[in-house]
């Protein structure tokens, strides 16, 4: 399903999602409002991305939201005026959640804004980022929650962590060559970049 939002008070603007060239929403899945989905995005079904109340939100090309993910945002607006601290801001625009290229959002990940995801990231099954930023080629494994942080660009989040302070977030541990997760995403994104196509030509006919 792909519809505009609803116009409320904290929502004055009635948007339609703009969806990029090769990329596959499926009829299950549920887009909705101040949305931008980049190129060759696969969105699976029970998916939920809503630029409803927080908004804009943005995904970058090559990226996959698979099943039951939920992206999702605070409200960036009231009476009119923008909250700022509802807002992140990547390369001089302001956006409720910003997720970058090639970003693997595995099953049931909620990144609940005001948050953003940097290229090149795996993020885990069952993961929760909330008012959090994850930097660039980073591995977030499965089920580990981040709220209020900034993680560097490089690191991985251990399986089941709870990351609620600055100085936990500093000290999570850098990617090394002999890091098991190292190249998941790789695989990941081709999985699904060939899925999207796929599933694309299959509806044409």
């Amino acid at each position: 399903m792909i519809e505009k939002n609803v116009q409320a008070d904290f929502s004055k603007r009635v948007s339609e999602p703009i969806i990029g060239f090769s990329t596959y929403v499926h009829p299950l899945a549920a887009v909705i409002g101040n949305v931008t989905l980049g190129k060759n995005i696969m969105v699976a079904p029970a998916a939920s991305v809503r630029g409803d109340e927080g908004q804009p939100i943005y995904v970058g090309d090559d990226c996959n939201i698979q099943d039951g993910v939920v992206i999702h945002a605070l409200e960036t607006e009231v009476d009119g005026k923008p909250v700022e601290k509802n807002l992140c801001e990547v390369n001089s625009k302001k956006y409720a959640v910003y997720v970058g290229s090639r970003v693997s959002l595995a099953h049931q990940v909620q990144i609940h804004g005001p948050s953003v995801v940097m290229d090149n990231t795996f993020v885990g099954m069952k993961v929760l980022v909330f008012k959090s930023v994850v930097g660039q080629n980073c591995v977030i494994e499965p089920a580990a929650v981040l709220m209020g942080v900034k993680v560097a660009d490089g690191r991985y989040v251990p399986v089941g962590s709870v990351i609620k302070t600055q100085a936990e977030a500093d000290n999570l541990p850098k990617i090394t060559p002999d890091y098991p997760l190292k190249d998941m995403n790789k695989g990941v994104l081709h999985v699904n970049i060939v899925l999207a196509k796929g599933y694309l030509a299959a509806a044409k006919k």
